[in-house]
């Protein structure tokens, strides 16, 4: 891996993650914002914790060496709950200001997954 694409790489998971973490535990936390933003969406509240749950689990999971099948879990998972919010806020005509930071998040995880590091990848079972 080139120093190049370890910089991408990390760049884009410390960003993918704190965003994740901080949109974690404000839904945990049921934050005033993010229940109004729930409720706007037509999602029951207690979606919420479940997905501020997940999110957590998913930085953790990004984060950590090994686990590489897990990892994948994770990227797969970030990547349907972001396109799902902002085909949510399509859907119900909100403005560029309200999908951008899903369209980011998308952008992140995407980046983050195409240049990760040989070791933080899921092998192929041919071994090819």
């Amino acid at each position: 891996m080139t120093k190049r694409n370890k910089i991408i790489y990390w760049v884009s998971t410390v960003w993918l993650s704190f965003g994740m973490t901080s949109g974690g535990i404000f839904q945990m936390m049921k934050m005033e914002d993010a229940v109004k933003n729930f409720q706007h969406l037509g999602y029951p509240e207690y979606l919420l914790t479940i997905l501020g749950v997940w999110k957590l689990l998913g930085v953790i999971a990004i984060l950590v060496p090994k686990y590489t099948l897990l990892k994948e879990w994770a990227y797969s998972g970030f990547f349907f709950a972001m396109s799902g919010a902002f085909i949510s806020h399509i859907i119900m005509g909100d403005s560029f200001k309200d999908t951008f930071p899903s369209v980011l998040t998308m952008i992140l995880v995407i980046i983050s997954w195409y240049f990760r590091p040989d070791d933080r990848r899921l092998i192929n079972i041919t071994g090819k």
